[in-house]
Order: structure tokens, then sequence, then C-alpha cells
């Protein structure tokens, strides 16, 4: 037996609504954070709220460093210049400037393996990691570029398509430490040859504004009026290059239905739940951290739901609290759905505004048939690539999930913050440091 009746599984499997409220905000367009169309989305997630008869929604506001995209070129002597916006892409939080120097070829560009080498060069890392290597976030090679001395960053998308990447850079710290741009694979295969041929000086140059802007968190709330509650989080921003479908219209999406149906569920519930569509995730965790300094409530734990849609098998990621995988491994055996289970650590969603502060969370996705983001932070992350049944299953393990960690008989194990420090690498340190985003004594 589920957690959640026969009918309600049933419902689950059959509905519509995810897909449509998807649907309805990749048709928004731009997302990005603090401009007007991510209010547009937290408008779209607030009426999906009020259609699914959820309580108490509300959309609230709260400041943030903005950050409007300009034009990004390229130009290697003697070579060719390229300067249209799908080849050569601006990562957000990068200040408006020129730089001339070679660029150095650095392939994988793991942090450790970041010298001096790259003093008063233009570095350029991939985006994935060696077979055999921890995968290394984007920030941790940038962080550790800057450390040694380079005088821009030079971010080549792994996977094929003429597809340049994109992704905040900076975090807390406005603007960035270095001019930074996002390049395709192809592009970046040719950047290398030249820079193997030691013909690589090149002209970086990025337009871009800063300015303070709004963001919004959108809230509802189902079940029994307890004084603890269980947060169901995912973030409505998106990259201003794309649909931003699976990253995260997805889990936005998923928030509205989960909610309905754990409305439906209601008998079952033993917690409140408060779901929250949270703004200014890609520039920084924005609303997440706006809603863990001002939440005034107990948290019994934190569902994220961020990278979903791209298979209909769950993933889940606990950052190491004990206990806290039980509830998500006894739904999916009794769904019978295959659960990929990660204790690792790394303050890369919004679910690491709250695992620093030693509450337990959780980060709700989907496995993927390889390493890194796929589609994601690129202008492919369109509604083309997803399967309305994969959410639909996704959405009917989240919602189970979700009744079970309510359970009054469940409770997680604890982790401290001194704890959560220890399991972080030298290269977390370094971005977060770098970034703004130390909040460690």
């Amino acid at each position: 037996m589920t957690p959640l009746s026969d009918a309600i599984v049933g419902d689950a499997r059959r509905s519509k609504r995810a897909w449509e409220t998807l649907t309805d905000l990749v048709d928004i367009g731009n997302r990005m954070a603090g401009q007007a169309g991510e209010r547009k989305a937290a408008d779209t997630i607030a009426a999906a709220f009020e259609a699914a008869d959820l309580e108490a929604v509300d959309i609230e506001e709260f400041p943030i460093p903005g950050w409007w995209r300009g034009s990004s070129r390229l130009a290697v002597t003697d070579r060719d210049e390229w300067s249209a916006d799908y080849d050569v892409i601006a990562l957000p939080g990068s200040p408006a400037a020129t730089v001339t120097a070679p660029i150095i070829d650095l392939d994988y560009g793991l942090p450790d393996d970041i010298g001096p080498e790259v003093d008063g060069k233009i570095a350029m890392v991939r985006s994935d990691a060696p077979a055999d290597a921890r995968w290394a976030h984007r920030m941790e090679k940038f962080a550790a570029a800057y450390e040694h001395g380079a005088v821009g960053f030079i971010y080549r998308n792994h996977v094929p398509g003429c597809l340049p990447a994109t992704g905040e850079c900076g975090y807390h710290r406005r603007p960035a430490l270095l001019p930074a741009v996002g390049v395709s694979q192809e592009l970046g295969a040719r950047l290398a040859r030249y820079a193997r041929d030691d013909e690589a000086e090149t002209t970086l140059a990025v337009e871009c504004r800063h300015e303070e802007t709004t963001s919004h968190n959108v809230h509802a709330t189902v079940g029994p009026a307890t004084d603890e509650e269980v947060l169901v989080t995912a973030h409505i921003d998106a990259h201003d290059i794309a649909e931003g479908a699976e990253d995260d219209g997805v889990g936005a999406a998923a928030l509205p239905e989960i909610g309905r149906l754990l409305a439906a569920s209601a008998d079952r519930l033993d917690t409140q739940v408060r779901l929250i569509g949270l703004g200014a995730e890609e520039i920084g965790l924005y609303g997440a951290y706006h809603v863990a300094a001002t939440h005034d409530r107990p948290i019994k734990a934190v569902i994220n739901i961020d990278g979903a849609g791209s298979s209909r098998d769950p993933r889940i990621s606990t950052f190491g609290f004990p206990g806290l995988d039980e509830p998500f491994v006894r739904v999916a055996e009794r769904l019978a759905m295959s659960l990929d289970v990660s204790e690792d650590v790394s303050p890369h969603a919004d679910s690491w505004a709250f695992v620093e502060q030693g509450v337990p969370t959780v980060t709700l996705g989907s496995q993927r048939p390889a390493e890194g983001r796929g589609w994601g932070h690129t202008h492919a992350d369109t509604l083309d690539k997803l399967d309305p049944r994969d959410i639909q299953e996704l959405v009917l393990f989240a919602t189970a999930a979700t009744v079970a960690v309510c359970e009054e008989t469940w409770s997680p194990g604890i982790c401290t913050s001194d704890e959560i420090r220890e399991e972080l690498t030298d290269g977390h340190v370094r971005e977060l440091e770098i970034g703004e985003r130390w909040h460690f004594a």
C-alpha cells in the first residue's frame, strides 16, 4: 500500500494539469530572475495554486541584484570573429568588460588541476569531467581560475549541437570577478586548436547591465494546521536564453499538481505542507535564502524539486542527513520505481540555503542517461524534449513521498552545520568564498 489511495494514484497518472502549467510557463519566454517574465511565472503558479483550491496563496517580493544581457564577442588575432549571441553568450553576473590575452585551454579544468599557468590568460574549461573524477561545478572552475590569476573565463559546453552553455558566475558578488562567456562544444574545439598552436591571442568583450530589482516567491499551504511544516519547493525562474522547460519549469509546474493531490489526500497528512515557487535560483539562490532567513515556523524537512523531467526514474540527494532517504525508498518500492540515492554534499541548488542551516533537505530530480545538465542551461532546454508521462510519474512519486515525510511516526536524523561544512570539498569552499556565499564560521 502506498501513502496514497488507489483513486489518487489513478488521478495522478491521468492528470494533464502539470503539463498544462508547464506549457503556460514556457510560453512566457524569458523568466530571468528579477525581470518581467519571472513575475509572470509567479502569477502563473499562484493562479495554478488557486485553481487547485490550496490555502494561503501569496506572492512575496524581495530585492535582488539584477543582471541584463547585452552583446558578447570573441575576436582571435588573425582569425575569425564570433559576435552572434547564439555563439558567444555572457554568463550572468559577468561584469561589462573587455580583455585581451592569450587563451589557455584547460580541458576539463578540474579545480585541483588549475595552477599558475593561467596567470594573465583567458582560461577555457569544459562543462563535464572525466569518468573517473568527481564532477566539478562551473563555479568551482571559475573560482580556481580567478585565484590563480586568470583575466577572463570561457565555459565550453561538452554537449554537441552548436549550443553555448550559460550559468551564473558571481553568486552574491556583483559584478563577478572576471568577464565570462559560454561557447558551444564546436567553437570551443576550434579555440582549443588555436591555443595549441599558440595562435589564440584573444579579445573577450562583454556588454551587460547590473541593476537592483525585485524577485518573487509564491506560497500556498495544504493539510492540518500544525506548527511544524514540510516545505516542497522548486524555482520559477530560468535563464533568459531558452524556455527553461526542464530547469526548472517541470519542478515549478509540479508544485500546484502536488498540492492538488495532497488536498485530495488531506486525511492522510499528519503535518502541514507549504509549497513554494522560489525566485532567483539561477543567480544565487536568493529566493531560498529569503525563505530560510524569514520563515518563522519549525521545518521538519524540505523537498526541493530541481533537475526533473528527463526520465520517469527519480533520484534524490540527501546531503548525508541520516535516515532521510527512508520514506523515499519506501515509496519507490511500493510504486515499483527505480530510485537513485546520493548522499553527496553540494551547494548548487535551492536546497543549500536550508542544508547549510542543518535543516533536513532532499533534492528530488530525474535520473539522466549521462552526466551533466544535458540540454539545461542552453537554448535547447525546450518543451519538446519532455514527455508528459514522465512528469505524471514524477508528480506521483513526489506526492506520495511528501505524505510519507509528513507522517507523525517518522522523523529524519540531524546533521549539524559543522558536519555539513566538513563534507565540502576545497573547490566548494573556494567558490562559496569568492561568490560571497560562505556562511560558516
